[in-house]
């Protein structure tokens, strides 16, 4: 995909996730990513603490005799102080029970992007693909998004999810295929012909269903099982430990939901599909397909399915927790 932009330095690429939020960048022809947890805590203020942050340029402000931390950080104080980190997001949306979603939201986004560097700065972000009967809450979700963008004094542009994992992943066949994004609050769907979104859709289960889950059977945090997943999960055939292990049955169960409701979608559009005249790529991306193992894993549930369409294969993003950011950075830089 070539780029209007002659370095591509001042477009932005926004995945704006459950779980986390990535900025993508191209400076001198290279991607450069950063990230940010979509998370928040409040600690008591103390001057000596405050100091300290500015010290360690953790991002924060105070309000009041709170300090709030968001971003990275937070997860480490929330696991300090043995509490859950707020969520500014919930299931691929803004957060309707978290009274402060927005301003958290708006200063993670600042801290990623700061403001614009002139009024034709491009930001294309990511939105979910609307899971059944959500509709009402994209449209919120979106507009919302896009004014906290254009405040910054960005052009701000969605992107749906899956879509953003095609463009990053499948330049090889033209655009053609599967991508599917494993976040934090929902899986992502998108098929697409020639670039062109034949049908999106999303589900709940998604990382956060497998830490909620796996911590209403562990009696642990859904935090702790959270980091337990990133940091020494695996799909190697046998467990040792408890927590382990049940990971391993809420991940089978987030699978197979993804596998049945894409066979259903396909099955069911199946008089509008195009005619593919040869098999297709699926490409997993996302957070919650990090875990060693997964593609096979995948793969293998995948293979007692009785899929209906011919994949030519199932293959991993190059970095699954940056595709995301990556499309929709490419989107913008197309458009430029």
């Amino acid at each position: 995909m070539k780029s209007n932009d002659k370095n591509g330095s001042s477009a932005i690429g926004l995945d704006v996730g459950t779980s986390r939020i990535v900025a993508a960048r191209l400076a001198e022809q290279e991607f450069q990513y950063l990230e940010e947890l979509n998370a928040f805590v409040n600690i008591p203020y103390a001057k000596i603490t405050e100091t300290v942050l500015k010290k360690e340029s953790v991002p924060h402000v105070v309000e009041g005799a709170q300090i709030v931390v968001h971003g990275n950080e937070s997860d480490k104080f929330a696991d300090l102080l043995r509490i859950e980190p707020r969520r500014p997001m919930d299931k691929g949306f803004l957060n309707p029970q978290e009274p402060d979603s927005l301003s958290r939201l708006a200063q993670i986004i600042q801290t990623l992007c700061g403001k614009a560097t002139d009024d034709k700065q491009r930001v294309y972000f990511s939105v979910p693909a609307a899971p059944l009967g959500e509709e009402d809450c994209l449209t919120y979700h979106e507009t919302t998004l896009k004014q906290v963008l254009n405040d910054l004094g960005y052009k701000a542009k969605a992107i749906t999810e899956g879509l953003a994992v095609i463009y990053a992943e499948l330049e090889d066949t033209n655009y053609t295929g599967i991508g599917i994004s494993c976040g934090g609050g929902l899986c992502n769907v998108c098929l697409a012909y020639l670039s062109v979104p034949v049908f999106s859709f999303s589900i709940p289960k998604a990382g956060d269903f497998i830490d909620a889950s796996s911590a209403a059977v562990t009696g642990e945090r859904a935090n702790s099982i959270r980091i337990a997943k990133e940091e020494s999960f695996r799909f190697n055939g046998h467990f040792a430990e408890k927590t382990h292990q049940v990971l391993a049955v809420y991940y089978d169960d987030m699978i197979r939901a993804l596998i049945d409701e894409l066979k259903q979608q396909l099955v069911a559009k199946s008089r509008v599909l195009p005619r593919l005249r040869r098999p297709v790529p699926l490409v997993l991306s996302g957070g919650s397909v990090l875990p060693g193992g997964f593609r096979e894993r995948f793969e293998s549930i995948l293979k007692e399915s009785e899929f209906p369409i011919q994949l030519t294969e199932v293959r991993m993003a190059e970095n699954p927790l940056h595709s995301t950011a990556k499309g929709a950075l490419m989107a913008a830089l197309i458009d430029g």
